[in-house]
């Protein structure tokens, strides 16, 4: 059973893999470009997200960054392990939607965290992330939002894989741990994370309600 998924996922990460390498890097230069852009030329003036009884739960925590930053594997994962070229295109359409879409709440309704007094010069990772991210382009938490919605996507692909429910898991662990890592690094507030957790839900489910195959 495990050489035949290990064989099955094999064959899925080398099927199409010029495609996905070229596209997941144009993907992800293209977001870069817009989320920038929208970070130094919001609308108006950012509103700072208030504080609420959630945030008082989760403590900062210095070594959340290698977590935060795994983000970018997690969501290279459902393109990479997808079958048909079909599925393929249609996750990056929904995917590239789900970007617009909390792209242009950034831009319409700008948004900040709050300013925490931490010196974060004693905390190179996340000074680096700080000094690239600033505090702009808060809600929602589109970290929490693309984390979930590739949850949900390798969710299905598991299924279709006949995947151990031990991976199924793991890749929900995972899902949890990125979203702990956006408040436990202070990058975002606790109503910036329930508001990605709604976005990340909503485009996931409609999204593989059109997606039936990923094989």
């Amino acid at each position: 059973m495990a050489l035949e998924l290990t064989q099955r996922i094999r064959e899925r990460l080398v099927r199409y893999w010029a495609l996905k390498a070229v596209g997941t890097s144009l993907f992800m230069v293209l977001f870069f470009l817009g989320y920038f852009s929208v970070l130094n030329h919001p609308y108006g003036s950012p509103s700072v997200m208030p504080l609420i009884w959630l945030d008082q739960w989760i403590a900062f925590t210095p070594y959340s960054f290698p977590v935060y930053a795994s983000l970018w594997v997690y969501v290279s994962l459902p393109p990479a392990l997808m079958g048909n070229l079909r599925s393929l295109i249609l996750f990056g359409l929904w995917v590239s939607s789900l970007c617009l879409f909390c792209l242009a709440s950034f831009w319409i309704f700008p948004t900040q965290t709050p300013r925490f007094d931490i010196d974060w010069k004693n905390y190179p990772g996340l000074a680096m992330i700080k000094g690239i991210d600033a505090a702009g382009n808060a809600c929602p938490s589109l970290h929490v939002a693309s984390a979930v919605f590739s949850a949900f996507w390798l969710n299905r692909i598991f299924s279709q894989l006949q995947a151990p429910r031990m991976l199924h898991w793991l890749s929900w662990a995972c899902c949890l741990a990125i979203i702990w890592s956006t408040l436990a690094s202070l990058q975002h507030v606790a109503l910036d994370v329930i508001c990605g957790l709604g976005v990340g839900v909503a485009f996931a489910v409609a999204s593989l309600n059109r997606v039936k195959n990923t094989a």
